[in-house]
């Protein structure tokens, strides 16, 4: 299958540029490009793309805006895609804030080109970009400086079952599913059914997600 993907990016030559590398695959289709979040949004809302690269910085609507209205858009607008912020900087409140928002992960503007290739396959099949450490380092950056939450994320917590709670620390940590099944003697597919209950019961929408919850329901403190 063909991934659709938009660009929104301020600044043309990055667009030209990721735009020229992403059409060259052959089961990726970049159907359009926008210069703010403003027009970003628009764009989703016509194309419908599976993935949306997002710049953070930007004039008219910055990318965490555009983020929330894409990812949680008005009654009537059905379509969601996937969206992986871009960044020049490796820790930016704006991209912790779009995680929280439903971002699927973000990634450094100065990656290689596979990096970058990588990781839109890897958004649009439904899976958070959490590979690189950068990205674990953040939230517990952000999670460092604002205390764990007592209200609601705690409570929801009492939903899991031990094991559940298990894996969602584990996966907070960065491990994959397979250094989890290793970690806790478990096969794969088990240790994939957990994250799944774990991201239905909590009503997470995918990895990232489930990431910002555990440190700010408390499950996982920074620097354990």
């Amino acid at each position: 299958m063909t991934t659709r993907v938009i660009i929104v990016d301020d600044q043309a030559m990055v667009r030209a540029g990721f735009a020229a590398l992403l059409s060259a695959q052959s089961d990726i289709d970049v159907v359009g490009e926008a210069p703010d979040g403003a027009q970003g949004v628009e764009l989703s809302r016509r194309t419908h793309p599976d993935v949306v690269l997002m710049d953070v910085r930007m004039p008219e609507m910055d990318g965490l805006e555009a983020a929330r209205r894409i990812l949680a858009p008005p009654p009537g607008v059905t379509h969601r895609p996937r969206v992986l912020m871009l960044t020049t900087f490796d820790v930016d409140d704006y991209v912790y804030e779009a995680l929280r928002a439903g971002a699927s992960g973000f990634l450094l503007k100065d990656a290689p080109p596979a990096d970058l290739i990588a990781a839109v396959r890897v958004v649009a099949s439904g899976d958070a970009l959490l590979a690189p450490s950068v990205t674990r380092r953040l939230i517990a950056d952000f999670a460092r400086q604002r205390p764990a939450s007592r209200g609601k994320p705690a409570l929801r917590l009492k939903a899991l079952t031990q094991r559940e709670s298990e894996v969602l620390t584990l996966v907070a940590r960065g491990r994959s599913n397979a250094e989890i099944a290793a970690t806790l003697v478990l096969a794969e597919q088990t240790v994939k059914t957990h994250v799944s209950r774990v991201l239905t019961k909590l009503d997470l929408r995918d990895r990232a997600q489930a990431v910002v919850f555990a440190y700010e329901s408390g499950l996982v403190t920074p620097g354990e």
